[in-house]
């Protein structure tokens, strides 16, 4: 049987940055090459970054996608990696980007991968899955591919597949049982959320068996937007054995022996053999052409052996500390900020932002601000300055008062209005930092003050970016434990034992306006990430009355969230592009519309 080696390039791509893209590639090519490997294999839309959104419908996004391919062809040659097989994805059209002068702009768009080999494009793939769900809107920007592409190489036959075509089963894995493959690449831009690593290989599994091949699944790493990459690439043989793995948010190279059933030679028409040419396929059901081309040339020698090994799984604090990290620190980095500001209260949720800040970007890329007010207790004002003294974060104080009075002297305000005018004051403080100083606001609400409008429009809510946006409040206190036994604990107790409080009257408490946190973030997981009704919280074991008030909370921030700072996603719904929901609505469960 053939020895392939192959590499799965498991690395950070960036969108709309072809050149660097394209760079990225060759330097990884050129470690790729140096291991040894015949074969390697780069995330879904590598050269474009991912996702790319709207950009599709840019006739010169698409056309600059397939000159970036090409020239990229040609410089892996001209580094003298041409012969490797380096698969890519990267954005195509049908035709030209814009077949007429009438033609729908956007149209014929699909999602691809090809193989490059000794400065050519060998072989193209179209992918056959547009997924249409949570964060996807591939119906939207792409067309299906209806054919397989099979390329052989070295005396093995290769297919080609995209991300969403692993997930369901008929199509590109029948089709490549039925041409007989050895092998099936799988290039993806698959996001994380929690625990998802736990459902990837038993799917990989089962598209192994459906294929009778071996499958090699490479994921990008990296944040894009409120989008985060995890890695957790893999290769699975036919019966199921999970022959390597890599880690989980690390840049790095799979490196893997796989020895594979050699393509059967095809009589030609002379009587003799050629392994080049396609066999005669039988029909099956959910049929698809199967395009076949080959890369010449023999594989290069093998002198040792190579086994990637299998990664190790981290707990799941682990997994969603490594999200938030990553997150913001892609967030801040491809957008070009040199550093992040944020108000530092003492309380849990700044704290934990805090805290990710600084592993994400450094303590000298980070500020720290107190901004207290006359209900300022003194231990919270301690609080954030331990903080600060624990994390090296560059800190100040900027007491609000008297900007509050300010306006309290020439405005009626009282109860509510006042709290608000607070909040407001401490946003306009650190929105006039960010402008003095270049900063990125980041705000610290969790998800479970954001699901039922627990801040102020312009007060606590503004900035740049939000790493809690998709934490709910349980999780927060959850995550501030676990980084305190990584190594010397960043987070001061009394900020993870205290009652949680906005200080913006005496004595006040989370708990005067919200149920207790455990009690609320089930039924907002429930209502939000599940879509359970009113009637399906309740027999649950819910209060009705708390279910009808929570729920009512939840439907009427909608405007609050539409406004709401972008933020890593790391549940199966979050806010924004998972859940979309009219703002002008009068449905409510369980009651008249």
């Amino acid at each position: 049987m053939p020895t392939l080696r192959i590499a799965l390039a498991q690395v950070n791509s960036t969108v709309g940055d072809l050149a660097g893209n394209a760079a990225s590639v060759r330097r990884w090519s050129r470690a790729a090459a140096d291991s040894g490997a015949h074969l390697v294999a780069f995330p879904e839309m590598m050269l474009t970054g991912y996702p790319i959104e709207d950009l599709v419908f840019r006739d010169s996004f698409v056309e600059a996608s397939r000159r970036a391919l090409t020239s990229l062809a040609a410089g892996l040659a001209a580094d003298g990696l041409g012969e490797l097989a380096v698969v890519v994805g990267y954005v195509d059209a049908d035709g030209p980007a814009r077949i007429s002068s009438d033609a729908t702009p956007g149209a014929g768009r699909r999602d691809a991968s090809a193989l490059l080999h000794r400065g050519e494009v060998v072989a193209t793939y179209f992918k056959h899955h547009l997924p249409n769900y949570g964060v996807f809107d591939e119906d939207r920007y792409f067309r299906p591919g209806d054919s397989l592409t099979v390329v052989r190489l070295g005396g093995v036959d290769v297919a080609l597949t995209v991300c969403e075509d692993i997930w369901q089963a008929g199509g590109p894995f029948t089709a490549a049982r039925r041409a007989g493959v050895g092998l099936v690449v799988n290039i993806n831009a698959s996001p994380y959320e929690l625990n998802k690593d736990d459902v990837r290989l038993p799917l990989v599994q089962r598209r192994a068996a459906e294929a009778g091949a071996t499958v090699a699944y490479v994921n990008m790493i990296g944040g894009q937007d409120e989008l985060v990459f995890d890695g957790d690439s893999m290769i699975v043989g036919p019966d199921g054995e999970l022959l390597a793995r890599a880690g989980q948010f690390t840049e790095e190279l799979l490196v893997h022996d796989l020895e594979l059933p050699g393509a059967d030679a095809v009589p030609n028409d002379s009587g003799s053999t050629d392994a080049a040419k396609p066999r005669v396929e039988q029909e099956i059901p959910q049929d698809m052409a199967i395009d076949r081309s080959a890369v010449a040339g023999d594989l290069a020698p093998l002198t040792d052996r190579r086994d990637g090994g299998v990664a190790d799984r981290v707990s799941d604090e682990a997994e969603v500390w490594s999200a938030l990290v990553m997150g913001l620190r892609d967030y801040v980095d491809k957008n070009g900020f040199r550093s992040v500001v944020l108000g530092l209260s003492g309380g849990i949720d700044s704290a934990v932002v805090a805290a990710i800040a600084v592993d994400a970007l450094g303590p000298e890329r980070v500020t720290g601000v107190s901004l207290p007010s006359g209900y300022s207790s003194e231990h919270s004002k301690d609080d954030a300055a331990d903080m600060a003294k624990r994390t090296g974060l560059t800190f100040r104080v900027e007491p609000i008062q008297p900007m509050v009075d300010a306006f309290l002297a020439n405005m009626t305000l009282s109860g509510v209005a006042v709290e608000n005018l607070q909040a407001r004051v401490r946003g306009v403080i650190l929105m006039a930092l960010s402008n003095q100083d270049g900063h990125l606001v980041l705000t610290t609400g969790n998800k479970s003050e954001l699901a039922v409008g627990y801040s102020t429009l312009y007060g606590d809510s503004v900035g740049g970016f939000n790493p809690l946006k998709d934490v709910p409040k349980s999780m927060v206190w959850q995550l501030a434990r676990w980084r305190n036994t990584q190594g010397d604990p960043p987070i001061p107790e009394n900020s993870i034992t205290k009652a949680p409080s906005a200080e913006l009257r005496p004595d006040q408490k989370d708990s005067d306006s919200l149920p207790d946190y455990s009690v609320l973030d089930p039924i907002i997981k429930g209502y939000v990430d599940h879509d359970l009704g009113r009637d399906e919280l309740v027999a649950a074991g819910n209060d009705p009355a708390l279910v009808d008030r929570v729920l009512r909370m939840v439907d009427l921030a909608e405007y609050k969230r539409r406004q709401s700072a972008p933020g890593t996603k790391i549940s199966g719904k979050a806010f924004g592009r998972d859940r979309r929901l009219p703002i002008t609505n009068r449905f409510r469960e369980g009651g008249a519309s």
